[in-house]
């Protein structure tokens, strides 16, 4: 799902983690969700970059022993640049436990002892990553009080960091956070410190190697379990270093220097994140692969670097008579241009029903769900935003947008997230379309808010979670389709479609 502010203007956005680097330009405008194979500039939350930080005041000095509360954290504005970043220091993480508990989901009855034990957790590995452990490491008896837990909490932490090198403070701070929103285990819940963007790049310009896979990043980072072999190559991007290495539509991938990113079944996430290079890093892969049409292996070097990829939907007139979209993404405006493309369909031909494909799409702005259902029902909510009390706000369709009044088919897979989630629900529950292929993604918890703090970081966090139409929750469940019809290697590879042929079959085409 998404960040969200609550200033006018600025969009909720609904996302999962995916593959390479989106760079954006400060003072524009960015999408907080990507296709499978690309991720926002240097972190989850693209959209940061366009935001300043107003920065709490550090925390008053206390008495020796004595409780105190932790600064609040502030809603960012976009009048301005963000400040350069600063070092993540005890007084953030307390500005994020407090932010945590005051602004969060579940925060009203959140026990402060899950947080800070996974904040503790996060410390420990660590230290044992930098070979730092010490034999006072040790996680401080906690009582259930946020303030005295947190003091106790600090003291330790303050402690344990007193003894490590200058240079091992950041990493120590950034997995203390890390680990306390780990501790939520919430898949739109997330902390990202400003990374470095390799120079002379654009708004528009991409970091990575530019291959999309299924199962996808985001399933692999959320649902690890859930991800099931073959690593499948399901496209490329257009110059992307894949592409200049000859990486192929319908590619299986069975090892990345050496190691296969599945063993016995299970995703092994270090193999996986090998293909995940965010910069600086440019490490050298040696990807093997398997062309499943014969079986033949071969094995290419690939290193990650800046390209251009395109994002936009297209579309195109299938049998004369069917209105064929492909949307990667829900990024701003796309709603508009979905409906635009089947409007200039229509003026060349009578259109029989309109297929959506939305394999592949990675979430995006909620306004553009809300667009887009606007074209096919009015007047009854396609979803509702609860909060931990109960208490849920409907959400309901755009009744300025024309109904289409056409028949309509929805391409679904295991990576349709977040957004696409909720599209997808809405679809179902509401009987406004057909859905074909296989389960979404079940990775839309709900729009999260940003919330900014002192090192020039964002955590953005989800105040409410959603459910469907039909009230049911689909997050960490995904939406089922109406038709399973799997796409396989050899599929893809062939290019044969099963979902368009049993499409086609229903829309009479």
């Amino acid at each position: 799902m998404a960040a969200r502010s609550n200033m006018p203007g600025l969009p909720r956005y609904r996302f999962l983690i995916t593959l390479a680097t989106r760079l954006r330009a400060p003072g524009r405008d960015v999408l907080t969700a990507s296709r499978t194979g690309r991720r926002p500039a240097g972190a989850v939350l693209s959209c940061l970059a366009v935001f300043s930080v107003t920065a709490a005041m550090p925390a008053a000095a206390s008495t020796p022993g004595a409780a105190h509360t932790p600064p609040s954290c502030s809603q960012p504005s976009r009048n301005s640049p963000p400040p350069p970043p600063g070092p993540t220091t005890v007084t953030t993480i307390g500005q994020a436990y407090s932010c945590i508990l005051a602004n969060y989901y579940s925060g009203p009855v959140l026990d402060d002892r899950l947080l800070l034990a996974g904040a503790f957790a996060g410390l420990a590995q660590e230290l044992q990553v930098l070979g730092a452990d010490q034999p006072d490491a040790t996680m401080p008896a906690l009582t259930g009080s946020h303030d005295s837990d947190w003091t106790a909490f600090a003291a330790v932490y303050q402690q344990v960091i007193s003894k490590l090198p200058a240079a091992d403070v950041q990493q120590a701070g950034a997995a203390t956070i890390t680990g306390m929103i780990a501790a939520l285990h919430d898949n739109h819940a997330h902390w990202q410190y400003p990374q470095p963007s390799p120079p002379g790049t654009s708004g528009d310009d991409t970091y990575g190697l530019g291959i999309n896979t299924s199962p996808a990043p985001g399933l692999a980072e959320n649902a690890p379990d859930e991800a099931l072999p073959p690593l499948t190559v399901t496209s490329v991007d257009p110059g992307s270093p894949a592409a200049r290495a000859g990486i192929r539509t319908g590619d299986v991938i069975t090892t990345v220097n050496g190691a296969p990113p599945f063993t016995d079944g299970q995703l092994s996430p270090g193999v996986f994140s090998l293909l995940n290079e965010s910069y600086p890093q440019r490490q050298a892969l040696r990807i093997t692969l398997r062309w499943p049409v014969t079986g033949a292996t071969r094995t290419i070097t690939i290193n990650p670097a800046v390209y251009k990829a395109a994002t936009a939907m297209t579309s195109r007139l299938l049998d004369g008579h069917i209105a064929d979209i492909e949307l990667p993404m829900f990024y701003r405006g796309s709603a508009s241009q979905v409906l635009a493309a089947i409007s200039s369909l229509a003026k060349t031909a009578a259109l029989h029903g309109v297929i959506l494909d939305l394999r592949g799409n990675g979430g995006g702005s909620v306004d553009e769900v809300t667009h887009l259902v606007g074209a096919l029902e009015h007047g009854t909510p396609w979803s509702y935003d609860c909060t931990v009390t109960g208490h849920c706000t409907a959400n309901y369709p755009d009744p300025a947008t024309p109904l289409l009044h056409l028949p309509l088919v929805v391409f679904t897979d295991r990576n349709c997230a977040s957004a696409c989630d909720a599209f997808s629900g809405a679809v179902k529950d509401l009987h406004l379309g057909i859905l074909i292929g296989t389960r979404t993604a079940g990775g839309v918890s709900g729009p999260g808010t940003l919330w900014a703090l002192d090192d020039g970081s964002f955590l953005s966090l989800p105040a409410e979670h959603e459910v469907s139409a039909a009230h049911e929750i689909i997050n960490g469940i995904g939406v089922a389709p109406d038709y399973y019809v799997p796409l396989t290697a050899s599929d893809l590879a062939s290019g044969h479609d099963p979902d368009l042929a049993k499409a086609l079959t229903l829309l009479g085409g």
